[in-house]
């Protein structure tokens, strides 16, 4: 039997890692690849992209996507009219899987098999929207200083946001509560938006303009991100982690 590129694709997309199965496919891919071949634990990918697209202008836009996963926020990206999208991501098997469907898509995706270094990469180079989705609670285990305290760790975290300030225009900012990954180790006491928002706005005052925070809210069964509000900025156990945390898109002040 000869094995075709779909076939190259769909082993791809089955590689385990440690954040596999963590985004369910674009709409590009789904008539190359059947969603039934593994089973997805969704975080709301096109629930988080429906509030981008209300949110932001994609057209003709370059993007860096960080931590890009499978790709679903890249090819999505470029869908959206986006010019080109540098999709960062360190497990070979997700670069990979998207090297080989941007070549069978023909999409404009420049792909770096890599973890992304916030003190020297994007130096000499300047981007229009830069997708940090879920990435800088995980400083000091998938990338950084692994010997740093949590207090060290959240000052990283606020300089690595920062780190853009002057490389991008809009930056989308999603990070967990947990430090790690780790539920034993929360990065704000009491685990709420509150807290993470405070974090945020302390973070960026001086070089962002808070545009919006988006807040999923749940209502007969479907859920769907909403402008921060008095209702909805109260912590919703009921919800889960994920679904606890806010999207900020952050305007550039430089």
């Amino acid at each position: 039997m000869n094995i075709t590129e779909k076939d190259i694709l769909v082993d791809l997309y089955q590689k385990n890692s440690k954040h596999s199965g963590y985004q369910i496919l674009p709409k590009a891919l789904k008539t190359l690849i059947h969603e039934d071949v593994k089973q997805f634990i969704s975080r709301f990918e096109q629930e988080r992209l429906d509030w981008l697209l209300s949110q932001i202008d994609f057209s003709g836009k370059r993007v860096l996507d960080i931590g890009g996963n499978t790709g679903f926020f890249t090819f999505e990206a470029i869908e959206a009219g986006a010019k080109e999208v540098i999709y960062v991501e360190g497990n070979p098997n997700h670069s990979d899987f998207v090297s080989k469907a941007k070549d069978i898509l023909g999409f404009n995706i420049d792909v770096r098999n890599k973890y992304f270094d916030f003190y020297s990469d994007l130096k000499n180079d300047r981007i229009d929207i830069v997708l940090l989705f879920n990435v800088i609670h995980h400083l000091g285990d998938d990338f950084g200083d692994q010997g740093s305290s949590k207090e060290e760790a959240l000052e990283k975290m606020k300089e690595a946001i920062n780190y853009f300030s002057d490389k991008t225009n809009i930056m989308v900012l999603q990070m967990g509560f947990c430090w790690k990954g780790d539920r034993n180790e929360l990065l704000f006491k009491n685990g709420t938006k509150s807290e993470m928002i405070d974090f945020v706005k302390s973070a960026t005052i001086e070089k962002w303009e808070i545009q919006s925070i988006g807040i999923p809210e749940e209502k007969d069964g479907k859920t769907e991100y909403r402008e921060l509000s008095l209702q909805n900025i109260e912590r919703f156990d009921s919800l889960g982690e994920f679904r606890n945390r806010p999207i900020f898109i952050l305007k550039s002040k430089g």
